[in-house]
């Protein structure tokens, strides 16, 4: 059986060779019609034109030679003179394009014919002759030779005009053969070409028609169909090929699925034995896979869709995951009773990405933190117990230091003033700790009492700035204040964000060398305004940034002089409790830039 390359060379082959013979025909046609048209223009015209011309010329000297006659001598001769030469040139010309049988014959009669013509003029143009004998030469000889001559050439020249005719027939004749062969041929050709196309059709387009809709079969999960294909050409070698392909994919999906099937059941096995609540959950928020805790705890079972469990927080969850809301710093301690006892669960969700990173579900993670969370309040109330238990002897004891330093029980010696001192100082620091424990304590367990109060930024920046401005310039720093009058005020306790401001300008005008720079700025941000404090000191390195607010952390190697590393997460805990924010950047050796945002006055009105 033919390949597709032979049907096409035997298809395009006798296209080719129908043009081939179109084209040889046509160059045989028009060089037939170009010697015809040769013919009558270089051969005929030219002896049409000379026959002419003579006849012509031999009339002007028949008028010239009565002119003589008539005594007219000058204006006779000079017409002979003119005419004779053209006369000669043209029977030259003649003499030259014998093309026809007895032209050669007549021409050579009609060459002495005008010789004589020209001897009998000259006895009829002599002056010394009488003019009678002048007369009867002429009409016994010369006229009737200008009669033969003129009957000569006009014979000739009829048998060109003749030939001329004839030639142009021919031409007639051959472009209409011409005109029906390539008639014939084309139409020849035209049946071919259809026929070309309609096996092409059946031999190609069918076939590649077939694969193309079984392709798109494969495409839409369809591996069961079979090509059919009769011909053993490369279509269907090819039909063959895409029939294999199709078994070997339908081979790898029984094996995917026999692999896939094992592996879910894997998974729920793994997922049964895990503690925590783990849910998979698909785009559209089917539960697909769920551990027993998740079940029990949250009713996540398979199938289930997580909006019907009515748990906002769940479908809050499952939106930031997938990238529709944006994902909170703090996420939400979720609080529920699991048989009668009350627990706690951090909630995560993890967004499922395959290979091109597109999302394809998300993982829920809720994690039982009750012993975490009863560890930390249990830690907050031994922390506050002790703090309260610890505040009166200490305060009983700093009295007592404070009345031995002014001497109200008798007179010290230097030495015990430097130690009462010390101890002084000491007991003031441990005052200040326990201060901070205690507000550290009221923030978390939210009994702090707030004194909310619309308040100028401006106003209370530059409140706390003058309290530094001697502080810094004892250190050799620069105070930059960029806080513009007419921002919106925020509402804050004043007493506590005073301790804020005095904690990072401390901290700046601490950690910055002399020379330096702090800078103390402040900009509106939609419904906050933000606070920015920055310094030119030696940074944080970048490893410790994350635990700059945590309690009792202080950057290692940094020597800024006592601290208990309370400062921080005591003016973290201010901002929060005020519904703010707060961040640090720093890079090491350039410095740290902190910023708290406050909600703005009118905001807060507006939500109320």
């Amino acid at each position: 059986m033919l390949g597709i390359r032979a049907k096409l060379s035997l298809g395009f082959g006798g296209l080719f060779v129908i043009i081939l013979i179109i084209g040889v025909q046509s160059i045989l046609h028009l060089t037939t019609l170009g010697h015809s048209v040769d013919t009558l223009l270089r051969e005929n015209y030219r002896s049409v034109f000379a026959c002419q011309q003579m006849q012509d010329a031999l009339e002007r000297m028949d008028s010239g030679t009565l002119f003589t006659l008539l005594g007219e001598d000058g204006l006779g001769r000079q017409l002979i003179a003119g005419s004779r030469p053209t006369f000669e040139q043209a029977l030259q010309v003649e003499l030259n394009n014998i093309t026809l049988p007895g032209e050669e014959a007549a021409a050579n009669h009609l060459r002495d014919l005008f010789a004589q013509y020209g001897k009998t003029l000259g006895e009829v143009m002599d002056p010394l002759s009488p003019l009678h004998d002048r007369k009867t030469a002429y009409f016994d000889r010369l006229l009737p030779l200008f009669h033969q001559i003129k009957e000569i050439a006009s014979t000739i020249l009829q048998m060109n005009q003749q030939n001329m005719a004839d030639a142009n027939q021919r031409a007639r004749t051959g472009a209409a053969d011409a005109k029906r062969h390539m008639y014939i041929l084309l139409s020849f050709g035209a049946a071919v070409a259809m026929v070309f196309i309609l096996f092409t059709g059946r031999w190609i387009l069918r076939p590649i028609q077939r694969l193309t809709r079984s392709a798109d079969e494969i495409r839409k999960g369809n591996l069961d169909l079979v090509v059919q294909s009769a011909s053993n050409d490369e279509i269907g070698r090819l039909s063959e090929a895409f029939n294999e392909m199709a078994s070997g994919l339908r081979e790898f999906r029984r094996n995917s699925r026999t692999r896939m099937d094992r592996i879910q059941r894997s998974t729920r096995q793994v997922f049964k034995s895990l503690p925590d609540a783990v849910a998979i959950v698909d785009l559209e928020g089917r539960v697909e896979v769920s551990t027993e805790a998740a079940a029990e705890v949250f009713g996540l079972k398979p199938n289930v869709q997580v909006r019907s469990l009515a748990f906002d927080w769940m479908e809050s969850l499952l939106q930031e995951a997938l990238g529709s809301l944006p994902t909170p710093d703090n996420p939400p301690v979720i609080q529920r009773f699991v048989k009668g006892e009350e627990h706690f669960f951090s909630s995560e969700a993890v967004p499922i990405l395959d290979g091109e990173k597109h999302t394809t579900g998300v993982i829920l993670i809720l994690k039982d933190v009750t012993r975490e969370f009863h560890q930390d309040e249990l830690k907050r109330g031994v922390v506050s117990t002790v703090s309260h238990q610890l505040k009166t002897p200490l305060t009983s004891l700093r009295m007592a230091i404070y009345l031995l330093l002014e001497e109200k029980a008798g007179p010290l010696t230097p030495k015990q003033i430097e130690l009462l001192v010390a101890a002084r100082d000491e007991s003031d620091r441990l005052h200040s700790i326990l201060t901070n424990l205690l507000d550290i304590s009221r923030i978390e367990a939210g009994r702090m009492q707030m004194d909310l109060q619309p308040v100028s930024p401006h106003e209370m920046v530059v409140k706390q700035v003058d309290r530094f401005r001697s502080s810094a310039r004892d250190h050799g720093l620069t105070l930059e204040l960029e806080v513009p009058v007419d921002l919106p005020p925020v509402l804050v306790d004043t007493a506590r964000m005073e301790h804020v401001l005095v904690n990072l300008l401390s901290n700046a005008i601490k950690y910055t060398s002399p020379g330096g720079a702090i800078r103390i700025l402040a900009e509106a941000a939609g419904e906050q305004i933000c606070f920015k404090v920055s310094d030119t000191g030696r940074g944080i390195p970048a490893p410790f940034l994350d635990r700059v607010f945590d309690q009792f952390f202080r950057v290692p190697e940094q020597n800024g002089g006592e601290g208990e590393g309370l400062g921080l997460a005591i003016t973290k805990e201010i901002v929060e409790a005020h519904g703010g924010t707060i961040s640090v950047e720093s890079k090491e050796g350039e410095g740290s830039t902190f910023t708290f945002c406050l909600q703005r006055t009118d905001a807060v009105s507006k939500k109320e």
